[in-house]
């Protein structure tokens, strides 16, 4: 090899100043799948911009010197945007079931039941939490509590377990009061779901129809009938099948959530008044006797 060739083999490619300039290392470049990729956002959107992270991840503002508190605000935080996902998924199922059209509404209440693992989940990470943690950021909370959540007062009542006294919480803020209200006295998803079984030819009793929607669900012996038929029979009316069974997955998960969340809230404070001032864990383990849709359950004890 001459000295010439030698110095080209051995001379870094111009331009970079690392010697990765030959082919080799260009083609190990490329195959990292960057290279092409926009970096300048000086006069274009970037994701940050897209998904505002400028808000969202200085939405923060713990109170406390503790450093839990930070955990505490994000287990939250991201709940409340989970449920935000579970109310807007629900509302269009609504639309859906009263144009008759199941099959996008299946998706949707499906969307909500993986929905309501995530708050599952979330748990797990709050459970890390210790009772000495807890005590030193909790004085630091005033009244406030999940109990005053707007969008899970929302989320139950859209689910048929209707109190109009849960609106005092929100009487300050007059446009949340609204929106509250309005899903107390608007019929739930299950009240739709019964009116459908009616436009699908099953003999649902009139005043179960037109009822005081702003009292919670209860059972109706002509809704049982309806189900009992719809499980007798799953070839011939099956979008009414698939809808029950949809029903009973996302109540199931539903289910979970607030079991999970009483179990969390025993670790951690044990049998003391919630923040809120509520029982504590006692008001949330009588939450779990809550059934949202009763004809859906006790029908399985007579198939």
């Amino acid at each position: 090899m001459t000295d010439h060739m030698k110095m080209m083999e051995d001379k870094p490619a111009q331009g970079c100043p690392f010697g990765h300039g030959n082919a080799s290392h260009m083609a190990a470049d490329n195959a990292d799948g960057w290279h092409d990729a926009q970096l300048d956002f000086s006069k274009s959107m970037s994701y940050g911009d897209y998904l505002s992270l400028g808000s969202i991840l200085h939405a923060q503002h713990p109170l406390s010197p503790d450093h839990n508190e930070m955990l505490f605000i994000i287990q939250h935080q991201t709940s409340e945007l989970w449920m935000k996902l579970a109310l807007y998924e629900l509302r269009e199922a609504l639309s859906a079931v009263h144009r008759d059209e199941l099959p996008p509404a299946f998706k949707m209440l499906a969307r909500v039941s993986r929905i309501l693992e995530q708050l599952v989940q979330a748990w797990n990470v709050l459970s890390t939490m210790t009772p000495s943690e807890y005590t030193a950021m909790r004085p630091f909370l005033g009244g406030s509590s999940g109990f005053q959540s707007y969008q899970y007062r929302q989320l139950e009542f859209m689910l048929g377990n209707k109190n109009e006294q849960m609106l005092k919480p929100h009487a300050h803020v007059p446009e949340v009061h609204a929106e509250v209200k309005a899903a107390l006295e608007a019929p739930s998803f299950y009240d739709e779901v019964v009116r459908l079984l009616a436009r699908r030819g099953f003999a649902i009793d009139a005043s179960r129809l037109e009822r005081d929607w702003t009292l919670p669900t209860q059972h109706d012996a002509s809704v049982e009938a309806a189900w009992l038929e719809v499980y007798r029979n799953p070839s011939q009316h099956w979008e009414l099948y698939e809808m029950a069974e949809e029903l009973v997955d996302l109540e199931d998960a539903f289910r979970q959530w607030r079991f999970r969340h009483v179990t969390t809230v025993e670790r951690i404070i044990g049998f003391k008044q919630g923040t809120g001032g509520t029982a504590g864990a006692p008001y949330l383990r009588k939450m779990l006797d809550v059934v949202l849709f009763p004809e859906l359950w006790h029908v399985r004890t007579l198939l």
